[in-house]
């Protein structure tokens, strides 16, 4: 049975296509079968991350119109053979999609697929209902600032009370932390939140800690995600965001300022 992952946030630009397209391709890197869907319907972006936004012919809401078939509009990726790509409409409304044909799609998916990544949109939207509405699970995706990690708790709340599994009393929605942008020397200073404050706002457990990068943008205007940047700190650690997915025990990296040593403090290396 397919796993539906949603990465969802309340507050937009933090990172959720970035990490949905870097979980994408890890799971599949380490053999899964996996599709990502955009539900950003009339502001895709996911494409572009992906490097694929030429290969668009079809998108979801074709497929759930009727206008195409599945096979139709997935679009294979060509780094990892087991990877698809169901990309999102730019010229529809959001209100194109409903819970009745989205869960259609998705029990199709579903038979084809081992894992199911939902790149939701910002908020609380039409959109971002539908994309966490199936899910088994939420990577709840927040920048370590205090306006980023109150609408991150509005979004929990939504988990709690707006999906199926919360409709049909099933087991809660299993949900991770994932905090991007993380700067060790910005929280010492005090300009930004540590991983303690946000864990014991939000009190769920952390899935991962993505360090402020420069590769992460570069990564991104190259259509190429970031965890393919196997030196960088920020493909390090969603490499090990998927691990841990996969149950394996890691230890966090990352959450620690580097410390200068005498030569640089003096000559400002």
């Amino acid at each position: 049975m397919a796993r539906i992952i949603v990465v969802t946030s309340g507050k937009g630009g933090v990172g959720k296509t970035t990490s949905s397209a870097a979980i994408g391709i890890g799971l599949a890197l380490k053999g899964h079968k996996v599709v990502l869907i955009d539900f950003d319907i009339g502001l895709r972006n996911l494409d572009l991350i992906m490097g694929c936004e030429r290969r668009v012919v079809y998108d979801f809401v074709n497929v759930i119109n009727g206008e195409a078939t599945l096979n139709q509009a997935l679009i294979k990726d060509k780094r990892v053979s087991s990877l698809s790509i169901l990309p999102a409409s730019q010229t529809r409304d959001k209100d194109a999609l409903n819970k009745e044909n989205v869960g259609k799609v998705l029990d199709d998916l579903a038979k084809r697929f081992d894992y199911i990544i939902c790149d939701s949109p910002a908020g609380i939207e039409a959109g971002a209902m539908m994309a966490l509405y199936y899910a088994d699970e939420a990577i709840v995706t927040t920048n370590p600032e205090v306006s980023s990690v109150r609408d991150s708790d509005r979004i929990l709340g939504m988990l709690a009370s707006r999906s199926r599994r919360a409709e049909l009393g099933l087991e809660p929605i299993k949900e991770h932390l994932l905090l991007t942008r993380y700067s060790p020397k910005r929280v010492e200073e005090g300009e930004m939140l540590s991983v303690e404050d946000v864990e014991d706002i939000l009190a769920i457990p952390l899935l991962g800690v993505i360090p402020e990068s420069q590769a992460v943008l570069k990564a991104s205007n190259a259509g190429e995600p970031v965890i393919l940047d196997t030196e960088s700190d920020a493909g390090k650690a969603y490499q090990d965001v998927i691990d841990r997915l996969l149950g394996e025990t890691v230890e966090f990296r990352f959450l620690v300022a580097e410390k200068k040593g005498i030569l640089s403090r003096l000559f400002g290396g």
